[in-house]
């Protein structure tokens, strides 16, 4: 391929990757061998605010591209920024002939993408799941309940009688705990009894209800 097909490729390839990506996509095709005029192909110019037959810089800014970074190597992927601040995905292509040796960018300002990357993480971020703060709360309010009815019955969990046992459970059921979930397990475990006694305790004072 002499240097004109190789031109004549890189522009199609240009104006195609500008057209396919809209606005925002800047499309280049640098002539390496002449930096004083290196900018032979551009669409889209704005987004960097570059034109025909511009040096060779870095995305329009007053940074010259040093010689000891155009090899042969693609830059892939890159994020640079233009002279007024606009964010850029940029990668650039080499090819390079006998008598030639172009480059093609391609730069996205990608400004609007990041405010709006920004924008939906914060209408996503969401706290602890909602059955989690619900249980939570709720076992804070039984923990409540059930320290208020001791305290009534004055006596710590280890001196309780059989009938001070049988208050309590009268009194938590006449504050709703046991309508609770999980109020069972959890006022067992406080009373360093089985469930099943207190279930019995709550026939029983069922019965004489």
């Amino acid at each position: 391929m002499n240097k004109k097909e190789a031109f004549q490729m890189l522009d199609r390839l240009a104006a195609g990757i500008a057209k396919t990506f809209g606005s925002h996509c800047e499309t280049i095709v640098h002539d390496i061998l002449n930096k004083e005029n290196s900018v032979v192909a551009i669409y889209n110019g704005h987004v960097t605010g570059r034109r025909l037959g511009d040096p060779l810089n870095l995305l329009g800014t007053d940074m010259n591209v040093a010689d000891s970074i155009i090899g042969l190597l693609d830059l892939i992927n890159t994020q640079g920024r233009t002279a007024d601040g606009k964010l850029i995905k940029s990668t650039t292509f080499q090819f390079v002939g006998k008598d030639y040796h172009y480059g093609l960018g391609i730069n996205y300002d990608y400004t609007l993408l990041s405010a709006a990357e920004s924008a939906i993480r914060d209408l996503t971020a969401v706290g602890e799941p909602m059955v989690d703060a619900m249980s939570d709360t709720s076992d804070h309010r039984l923990e409540n309940i059930f320290d208020d009815c001791l305290a009534q019955i004055g006596k710590p969990v280890s001196l309780l009688s059989r009938d001070d046992r049988l208050r309590l459970v009268a009194m938590l059921q006449e504050r709703n705990a046991f309508s609770f979930q999980k109020s069972i397990p959890f006022i067992s475990s406080k009373l360093n009894l089985s469930r099943y006694t207190i279930y019995n305790d709550l026939k029983e004072i069922n019965r004489e209800r």
